[in-house]
């Protein structure tokens, strides 16, 4: 006669089900479910009369299958619900192709002999400098800015007359009182394409690698 208790855990369920090896990671929840009734129902035509299984016992083994169960099913939904999300958020995107945008870089990609970027000052600065460099780290020009308030302030580089062999990069020197002013650097670039990679929406620029659609921080 059986006396003992079940546990509907996939190890449990593997082992007194005629040796199934299927793996918990693959087990389905409607599957879980019927073995574990069939193997409750065996256990209530098995159990002995004089010590049967009381009722506590039978609704916790329950009250966990419930849980298991439900886990698995609120999985699933999260799973569907972000893949739909991120299928919205390519179809927005598409609608960006061909604008101009501000993303996180320093990297500047010169347009008809002009490079635009911005710079996004975390407080006010009595002088804002922008040192353009070589891809070998080689300042080939310097922007005064000037004072600026806290905020963004955008710049444009007359870059006719480089000739370096890659895009140029850029720093901010920013101060107030001779005490440095954090600034985040931005760079302006076209948008030619919007797509997925590794789940996550990407944006596709003319003259630089895809980045993430979080790093985009104004759509001009």
């Amino acid at each position: 006669m059986v006396t003992g208790t079940i546990s509907p855990t996939a190890s449990n369920t593997t082992a007194v089900a005629s040796g199934a090896s299927t793996s918990a990671s693959t087990t389905t929840a409607a599957a879980s479910q019927d073995r574990f009734l069939k193997l409750l129902v065996a256990q209530l035509n098995n159990q002995d009369p004089m010590n049967p299984m009381d009722n506590a016992q039978m609704t916790t083994q329950m009250a966990q299958m419930s849980t298991v169960s439900g886990i698995e099913q609120v999985n699933a939904t999260l799973t569907s619900i972000a893949t739909q999300f991120n299928t919205m958020q390519m179809l927005q995107g598409s609608g960006m192709v061909g604008h101009n945008m501000l993303v996180d870089s320093n990297v500047l990609t010169p347009v008809n002999g002009v490079a635009s970027g911005a710079i996004d000052l975390a407080g006010q600065a009595d002088s804002v400098k922008v040192q353009v460099m070589s891809p070998g780290g080689k300042v080939v020009d310097t922007i005064d800015v000037g004072a600026s308030n806290a905020g963004r302030v955008n710049f444009n580089w007359d870059a006719s007359s480089y000739q370096g062999g890659g895009n140029p990069t850029f720093q901010v020197q920013a101060t107030l009182g001779g005490q440095p002013v954090t600034a985040t650097p931005l760079a302006q670039d076209t948008v030619v394409s919007v797509g997925m990679l590794n789940g996550s929406t990407n944006m596709q620029f003319q003259n630089r690698a895809p980045v993430p659609y979080s790093s985009v921080q104004a759509i001009l």
